[in-house]
């Protein structure tokens, strides 16, 4: 079974973003051997921005991903691309670090207009980094994620989508 590691990229306490990314680990959580939720904005700021690899947090995070078979990178929408969050991280890996990996790009965002993220924002970066398959990702509405009572879900009309991508990201994983 592989060892699945989910980005979420947004600096926000309060994330849409997050939900989805734990939506994704609870759909993986049975299926795969690990999963793990790393929340970008958590790390330390200073070690982040300065590319401090050898700050602690930012040596766990890099070996999080080196042991990783599967990435799914989750990220808001801003300004028509992804956040600045998620690419300060993803300097911060060697060049080459997504090599061997299958990787599922998440987007949220308030309008459909802006889809197309994905595909002209995040796929090139993921590609450069030589990701070994860069599956179909998956736009979700914000108004689609919702809280209540301590409970986060996404709703049906994103659910569905959202549980096809995850399943076909699970099948491009090794079957180590």
């Amino acid at each position: 079974m592989s060892e699945v590691l989910i980005i979420s990229g947004s600096p926000s306490s309060t994330s849409k973003t997050e939900i989805v990314g734990d939506c994704v680990a609870r759909q993986l959580a049975a299926r795969v051997r690990r999963v793990r939720h790393l929340r970008v904005r958590t790390l330390p700021p200073a070690a982040v921005l300065t590319a401090d690899l050898a700050d602690p947090a930012i040596a766990d995070a890099m070996e999080q991903v080196a042991q990783a078979d599967g990435v799914v990178l989750a990220t808001p929408t801003y300004k028509a691309s992804f956040s600045g969050l998620l690419k300060t991280f993803l300097d911060l890996l060697p060049q080459y670090g997504l090599a061997n990996k299958v990787v599922l790009p998440l987007a949220t965002g308030g309008s459909a207009a802006h889809v197309l993220i994905l595909d002209y924002a995040l796929r090139p970066v993921v590609q450069s980094m030589a990701a070994h398959h860069v599956v179909q990702g998956a736009f979700v509405l914000d108004s689609h994620v919702c809280s209540d009572n301590g409970s986060s879900f996404v709703l049906p009309a994103s659910a569905f989508m959202l549980a096809d991508v995850v399943e076909a990201f699970r099948r491009a994983l090794p079957a180590t």
